[in-house]
């Protein structure tokens, strides 16, 4: 029974509701670039990746490092230009953060977005100090590599066991997988629950507050396993 000190959090499609501004942002970068129209399922697919994964991934035919270097700059000037105003907090999320925090655990984030981008939200938020560490795509190695939750496990001084990754991707569930964490899904961003069941994760949510309820429930159970023991 896991006595969780760690909650690592995804960012778009999983803290915050941003996944029609990036599905749109795509959709402008590639018809600037003669690119392809492209389905929402299929760009929803790539959400949770670096941005350069995420272009390749969707047109693998772009290869000259030239387009592909406008067509981040065209998605990242439409993405700003649409978070003139912050992408909201999904239900719930600030109220259970909050609780987490005065429960004790350390709390992460590990996103695909770029560092200069996750650092402009947080502030949007006034976060830029919410967090005990965050990693991004462009510092590290993109989703699912577990590189960034193994930079985040180190800083903070947890074990694998001890520490969950949230995510609404499949990329998020593999990258805990791999680091040897407990993955939860949740069903409201950039995947349903019926997609991110496939990849097995411990626990599968479908609102934000879901996940309070179940560490709290282990914290029960892992006092009455403990107090059994000593006992």
């Amino acid at each position: 029974m896991a006595d969780y000190q760690l909650l690592v959090f995804d960012w778009d499609g999983t803290l915050v509701d941003s996944i029609a501004r990036i599905v749109e942002s795509m959709r402008v970068a590639a018809a600037e670039c003669g690119l392809p129209w492209l389905d929402d399922v299929t760009i929803r697919g790539i959400i949770g990746l670096g941005l350069p994964e995420a272009i390749r991934s969707l047109y693998p035919d772009l290869e000259d490092a030239a387009q592909i270097t406008v067509f981040r700059q065209i998605y990242s000037d439409h993405y700003l230009s649409l978070e003139s105003t912050p992408s909201p907090l999904f239900d719930g999320v600030l109220e259970s953060l909050l609780a987490f925090r005065e429960q004790g655990y350390r709390l992460a984030v590990a996103t695909g977005k770029s560092r200069r981008g996750l650092d402009r939200v947080l502030a949007g938020h006034g976060w830029q100090e919410f967090f005990d560490v965050t990693r991004c795509a462009d510092e590290t190695a993109s989703k699912p590599d577990p590189r960034m939750l193994h930079e985040i496990l180190a800083h903070c001084g947890v074990v694998p066991a001890r520490a969950l990754m949230v995510g609404d991707s499949p990329f998020d569930l593999q990258m805990a997988q791999r680091a040897g964490m407990t993955a939860v899904a949740v069903g409201y961003g950039a995947q349903p629950l019926a997609v991110l069941q496939e990849y097995r994760p411990q626990l599968a949510i479908d609102s934000f507050d879901g996940l309070g309820r179940w560490l709290g429930g282990q914290r029960v159970a892992y006092t009455e396993v403990g107090e059994h023991a000593i006992g």
